[in-house]
């Protein structure tokens, strides 16, 4: 039972990424999942979920450049990234979770993440 994200690499400030989760071991479509983000000497950051719906919710520093997706036909979760920018540069990861109120809590194991380097 794992999630891997992957489509990490370095961008250009401006350019764009787009950033897979994908499933193994289990199916996807009973889960919301999170998309989260982690720079060395800071806690991990929840950037976007999506529920098991399809109903999407962002962070407000991400909003209107991170949008979050789901195909379950391919048991996969996206994050498409807009307008990156320096800032961005950090390890990506995602985890299924649930909500509960207006808190989403992770209930997977982390994998390794992806790398995101936004740099000219």
């Amino acid at each position: 039972v794992q999630l891997q994200a992957s489509g990490g690499g370095l961008v250009q400030p401006g350019g764009s990424l787009r950033l897979s989760c994908a499933a193994s071991g289990f199916t996807l479509d009973s889960y919301a999942i999170g998309w989260f983000r982690q720079v060395p000497g800071k806690q991990r950051e929840l950037l976007a979920s999506i529920t098991s719906a399809g109903v999407a919710k962002y962070a407000d520093s991400v909003k209107g450049r991170f949008t979050i997706s789901r195909d379950d036909a391919k048991n996969t979760v996206y994050l498409q990234i807009n307008s990156l920018k320096p800032e961005d540069t950090a390890v990506y990861y995602c985890n299924k979770g649930y909500y509960r109120g207006i808190y989403f809590y992770t209930s997977g194991s982390w994998g390794q993440g992806t790398q995101v380097t936004v740099s000219s």
